[in-house]
């Protein structure tokens, strides 16, 4: 037997021509009154979030909502976040997420450029999207959650579809061309752009992954949605269909979430408990309580959940499956886990919003061989090669470091309105990632590097050259640069390194930092600042940002 292939599962699958609404019509056939979603005291059943989905796609069409029109869904993760989103693909129209926390500017930059005619807010963000709406070309504004009264002109969420009918809408979606996702990713100047993906991108890597993680394959049942058939042993797959307990805190605004902690568990019948907030202790008590069967997020959550002193206590033997992506799980994090979860696999991953979410993952069965410090093997149907950094699309031998590209079903066709952007990352179908990596002889992937200055805070992308900018704005700065110092649980610390500007030498770092941060989403912000009389500057006039890091204190 493989190291990473187990018998029985191939490592290609059929992908059968459905849109991203068969995946919760199969769900909802197939598990019917098992909780799907639970948060507080209230509960969505996959019937019943199938059902309440079809008269959110209903109660679109009768305004005009369908194929060619685009809905944000500015929420955080919520009851009302899974029938938004499947109702909004089941009428035809494009999901475009909006992580609910975004700044006025960036809401309003996504929104203008998305073109979403729909926005699906909560109390909370409310205020924020009203402020834009203006610049943008949404003509339908639906609250969830609201807070007091609702905003002019607006509608809530539940009474816009509650009197729609719940039968399933009749249409023609071409899988293939159709647009399902516009997920916004961040570029290398901190400007977000669209990553467009198919309905047939979603399905195929919301199956890439849930077959490899459960030891099952793609089929239809007798009315032609989506099902997995279990074909791997329970001795192998810890966690078989129909049985998964979690808890989320993946945001769903974001790629890992939408796949991995939406479609995937909806797909694989499994019962998940929302939390809205990192609470160690309320986590703990509830896998405890629930007897949760698998636990997954960025390696920010294990690292709270370590630190945590009920971590040592609590029984967590029903764990059976972790894990992890978004970032590098740090190699003592897992003996940890490893040690206090003993019952439990531990499987990395890799990708990104360019390939849908996933491309790259560890073995979960349990046989299979998993290396710490790598991120697995590719996704059936996926290739990953290795070139020169400097450019280049001939592979490198095996064992080179150099920039990862990857190809594959699940990877974007481009991005939105950025045809010139798009040219640079795709190349023959092979995406370019700009992170730095090595395969090694079992083709297992390690992320040793990135080729862009892309800092990772628990899993977020944060962009020097934003920080930077702002920096650079201020009148007692005449330079700036950002770099990352290492931290074990957060991943990477943006810190700044600034030479004041000529008769600013009162600017203290405190009253910069504050400027700064104030103007950035919380994950942003700068942690340290530190005055310098002059950066590194390289021959070629570029600030060399590994010399900055070496004077870290």
């Amino acid at each position: 037997m493989s190291i990473t292939s187990p018998p029985g599962l191939p490592r290609s699958l059929d992908y059968p021509e459905v849109p991203v609404g068969s995946i919760l019509a199969g769900s909802a056939a197939r598990y019917g009154g098992r909780t799907a979603f639970r948060q507080g005291g209230a509960q969505l059943s996959h019937e019943q979030l199938w059902r309440s989905a079809c008269r959110f796609a209903n109660a679109l069409g009768a305004h005009g909502i369908g194929p060619g029109d685009v809905v944000a869904v500015h929420l955080p993760n919520c009851l009302s976040y899974p029938i938004a989103y499947y109702g909004t693909l089941l009428a035809g129209a494009a999901f475009t997420p909006a992580n609910p926390l975004l700044p006025a500017e960036d809401l309003a930059a996504q929104l203008a450029d998305s073109g979403a005619v729909v926005a699906v807010t909560c109390g909370a963000a409310s205020g924020t999207l009203t402020r834009v709406l203006e610049r943008t070309a949404v003509r339908i504004v639906l609250v969830a959650n609201p807070i007091g009264e609702l905003p002019p002109g607006a509608v809530e969420f539940g009474a816009f579809y509650r009197e729609a009918g719940d039968q399933r809408p009749s249409l023609d979606i071409d899988v293939r061309e159709s647009l399902a996702h516009l997920a916004y990713t961040g570029g290398t100047t901190g400007r977000s752009k669209g990553v467009r993906l198919s309905h047939r991108h979603v399905v195929v890597n919301t199956l890439q992954y849930s077959s490899w993680s459960h030891g099952a394959v793609p089929a239809l049942n007798t009315d032609g949605d989506l099902v997995l058939d279990q074909i791997g042993s329970a001795e192998e797959w810890p966690v078989p269909l129909g049985t998964g307990v979690a808890i989320n805190l993946t945001p769903w605004f974001h790629a890992m979430g939408i796949i991995a902690a939406l479609n995937a568990p909806v797909l694989t019948g499994y019962s998940v408990v929302l939390h809205d907030r990192l609470d160690p202790a309320a986590y703990l008590a509830d896998a405890e309580r629930l007897r949760v069967t698998m636990v997954g997020g960025a390696p920010a959550l294990f690292a709270a959940l370590m630190a945590a002193p009920d971590f040592q206590t609590r029984d967590l033997t029903s764990v059976r499956l972790v894990t992890s992506g978004a970032a590098p799980l740090p190699v003592s994090t897992i003996k940890v886990l490893r040690e206090r979860l003993p019952n439990a696999v531990i499987a990395e991953g890799y990708g990104l919003t360019e390939v849908t979410m996933g491309a790259v993952a560890a073995p979960a069965f349990r046989s299979g061989v998993r290396k710490p410090g790598t991120v697995g093997v590719p996704l059936a149907d996926t290739e990953v090669k290795i070139v020169d950094a400097a450019g280049g699309e001939e592979p490198l031998p095996t064992g080179s470091r150099g920039e990862v590209c990857l190809r594959g079903p699940q990877v974007m066709p481009g991005y939105h309105n950025r045809p010139e952007e798009t040219a640079a990352a795709l190349v023959d179908g092979w995406l370019h990632t700009g992170d730095i990596g090595v395969v090694d002889e079992d083709g297992y992937l390690s992320i040793v590097d990135r080729k862009k200055d892309l800092l990772l805070y628990k899993g977020y992308n944060v962009y020097p050259r934003e920080l930077e900018e702002l920096l650079a704005s201020q009148p007692a700065v005449a330079a700036a640069a950002v770099v990352g110092r290492p931290d074990e649980a957060a991943g990477e610390l943006p810190v700044a390194f600034v030479v004041r500007a000529p008769g600013h030498a009162d600017a203290t770092a405190a009253d910069l930092m504050a400027t700064v941060n104030d103007l950035v989403l919380p994950y942003k912000r700068l942690r340290e600042l530190h005055f310098v009389d002059k950066l590194p500057i390289s021959g070629a006039g570029k600030i060399l940002k590994r010399k900055l890091r070496d004077q870290l204190p």
